[in-house]
């Protein structure tokens, strides 16, 4: 599941690594989404999967284009900043746990810049890690069979 908001670049990273993934040929069990910008919209996803691999912006003290594969358990195991939607990820995480069906949950965390302007297109330093960030996934697939 790619979140991010693809009004403001980089912070729409997630959303654009799930489009490229659309061209390759991947496991019949795996489903591809695109979260937008998250939310309790989402909230019937953790009841429907086992395994969620979430790919999403973060405002981090890392280097720009640093990428990170976290499970978080639960919501405080988030990075302390999520991109924009950050509140609401965290809300629908801890609302999931209150239904008792928490799916075993990966993030894949790219940390951009926290300035961005209103565009629609991935920068092009974001791109150059689209390979990196798809080939994270897969492994992580892999490590699921």
């Amino acid at each position: 599941m790619g979140l991010g908001n693809i009004l403001l670049n980089d912070e729409g990273i997630g959303v654009q690594v799930v489009r490229e993934m659309e061209n390759l040929k991947l496991p019949d069990n795996v489903d591809l989404l695109d979260g937008g910008t998250g939310g309790f919209v989402l909230l019937s996803l953790f009841q429907d999967y086992n395994i969620i691999i979430i790919i999403d912006a973060t405002l981090g003290d890392e280097e720009i284009g640093n990428i990170k594969v976290l499970e978080p358990k639960f919501s405080s195991d988030f990075p302390k900043s999520l991109s924009t939607h950050e509140l609401g990820m965290k809300d629908m995480i801890e609302s999931a746990m209150l239904l008792e069906k928490v799916p075993k949950l990966y993030l894949v965390a790219v940390n951009i810049n926290p300035q961005q302007d209103m565009d629609m297109k991935v920068s092009p330093v974001m791109m150059k890690k689209v390979p990196e960030i798809i080939d994270m996934v897969l492994v992580i697939l892999e490590e699921l069979k």
